[in-house]
């Protein structure tokens, strides 16, 4: 991921100037280091003609909350402190942000789109967020602001993901997790990844590591944008992309073992035990645990492994909330040699 590098000295107007073009990337921290300051932007050919060094640094995260806290700070000045309290979360998804309003927060839709248009100026839709429908996820969206689309490219850990909400899922949040796991690959691995969507955690490993990555997915229009993305990245990976269109539960049995499974999995599906017999030595197995069985599950992880005559060591790590006491976790599953 990109960063210009400035004297100390005239890092501020470099700040300035990069925010004013709309190229500063404001979900990462700068960094000095000695008499320069990193500062962190866009993947932009305009970077590149301002006079300032460019260098694919990574920079650390900004925490979400921070960013949430900058659209409330921005509204402090038109609701209450009362109606702030009701303000929900929210992601940006390439140009576009997905918002939820609600009850409390009706009559106060035009104040919290000029809010969200004020923190982020390059926003070209807003739109409201509906329910999960269908066996592929897909929630329904009504815009309330801006262009009529729900397509738009999606960038991040240094790959351009093209998604079109109305048709694929995809979590934006997932974007440290996916860093994370890239640098957990070394290169030369073979990966599979079931239940695959657009590629973006296929697409951020192969960028970072020279890996065979088997990627698989039953949605055509998930599928098909999947195909798209690997060309639109193409000169970026290292790695290379084989993407299988297909039932995971019919396609996996058919596929040999992979020194490491990464299975995003989709909530109220159970793929513990298939991904287990096709991961060597790496399984990262996503779920949706209630707090209280947290330790259920690390048993019964455990317990599939002795089913399959293996012994494993679990870690699991909480990734982010779902709802009250709900977690979405990832499990990291080393299985020992034998």
């Amino acid at each position: 991921m990109p960063a210009v590098k400035v004297a100390r000295t005239e890092a501020e107007y470099a700040k300035r100037k990069l925010k004013k073009l709309n190229l500063y990337d404001g979900k990462r921290r700068p960094r000095r280091e000695g008499d320069f300051v990193l500062l962190p932007v866009i993947e932009d050919e305009r970077a590149h003609s301002l006079g300032y060094e460019v260098l694919p640094v990574e920079l650390p995260l900004r925490p979400e909350r921070q960013i949430y806290r900058n659209l409330e700070s921005v509204l402090a000045e038109r609701l209450s402190a009362e109606e702030l309290k009701h303000l929900r979360r929210y992601d940006v998804i390439g140009d576009i942000a997905i918002i939820q309003i609600p009850p409390e927060l009706e009559h106060r839709v035009d104040d919290i789109v000029w809010g969200l248009r004020k923190v982020h100026p390059f926003l070209k839709v807003i739109a409201r967020k509906g329910f999960h429908e269908g066996a592929f996820r897909i929630r329904d969206y009504s815009i309330i602001w801006g262009e009529n689309r729900l397509e738009t490219v999606h960038r991040e850990n240094g790959v351009e993901i093209k998604v079109d909400l109305s048709r694929v899922f995809f979590n934006p949040r997932m974007k440290g997790e996916r860093y994370r796991l890239a640098q957990l690959v070394r290169d030369g691995e073979r990966i599979l990844i079931p239940f695959a969507g657009v590629l973006p955690y296929a697409l951020v490993i192969a960028r970072y590591r020279k890996a065979k990555i088997t990627a698989v997915e039953l949605n055509r229009e998930a599928y098909e944008l999947g195909l798209e993305n690997i060309e639109r990245n193409r000169k970026r990976l290292r790695g290379e992309i084989e993407f299988i269109h297909g039932d995971a539960f019919k396609v996996l049995p058919e596929l040999p073992k992979y020194d490491r499974v990464v299975s995003p999995t989709p909530r109220g599906v159970d793929a513990l035990a298939l991904t287990l017999d096709k991961a060597k030595r790496w399984l990262h197995y996503y779920d949706f645990v209630h707090e209280s069985e947290l330790d259920a599950f690390r048993r019964r992880i455990l317990e599939e492994c002795a089913k399959l005559g293996r012994d494993c060591s679990v870690r699991v790590k909480k990734v982010s909330d779902f709802k009250p006491y709900v977690f979405k976790v990832c499990a990291d599953i080393e299985l020992k040699e034998g």
